[in-house]
């Protein structure tokens, strides 16, 4: 889809998103992106929406799909307080974005506050009727010591991958996005976790 495209789309379909979307209200969207998850040639819609004021909580991700030939988003990801990031501070904003190939791209990073400075990559497709997670990508680095840097680009459907320039490998698997967790892809890449 074009840059040009993607605000019509998002106007036909973020009104629709939020009628349907009883976990927050539209004011809260802060990154969409549309494309066809499901490869049945209509435009599907993913969703990050912030927290609820005064909330601790992280990010929330919903990923819709439109109905087949009813032009009609239904909600099949709900996933809140799952994705980092700041809607106020340059450089810890949180985005989605549409693959070629199909799939979602979820990133969040800190590229302007305190020494370490990292982004964070994590790449979901459908498949089998579920939204699994297929990737995870890391990169950060030390701003008081160029010594200290960690990367890891990691397949999680076949379980391999690199850490650190080295291939590392472990076991593959389909894992929903719902039962992800940001520490699979740092453990499965013998990364560092305080």
């Amino acid at each position: 889809m074009t840059k040009t495209a993607l605000p019509l789309a998002l106007a036909v379909l973020l009104p629709a998103a939020a009628a349907l979307a009883d976990d927050f209200p539209a004011d809260r969207i802060t990154a969409a992106a549309v494309g066809d998850w499901d490869r049945n040639g209509a435009q599907d819609l993913a969703v990050i929406a912030s927290p609820p004021e005064g909330s601790d909580d992280d990010n929330g991700v919903y990923i819709y799909l439109t109905e087949g030939g009813l032009s009609r988003l239904s909600l099949k990801v709900s996933a809140p307080n799952r994705i980092w990031g700041s809607t106020t501070v340059y450089g810890q904003e949180a985005g989605v974005a549409a693959l070629a190939n199909g799939s979602i791209e979820l990133t969040s990073r800190n590229s302007t506050i305190g020494r370490d400075r990292w982004e964070q990559r994590v790449t979901i497709a459908y498949r089998s009727s579920q939204f699994v997670v297929a990737g995870y990508t890391y990169s950060g680095h030390d701003t008081l010591d160029p010594n200290h840097t960690e990367s890891c680009d990691l397949n999680v459907l076949t379980g391999k991958g690199t850490a650190n320039g080295k291939p590392v490998a472990t076991k593959g698997a389909q894992v929903t996005f719902e039962a992800w967790r940001d520490e699979m892809g740092q453990k499965a890449c013998r990364m560092k976790q305080e």
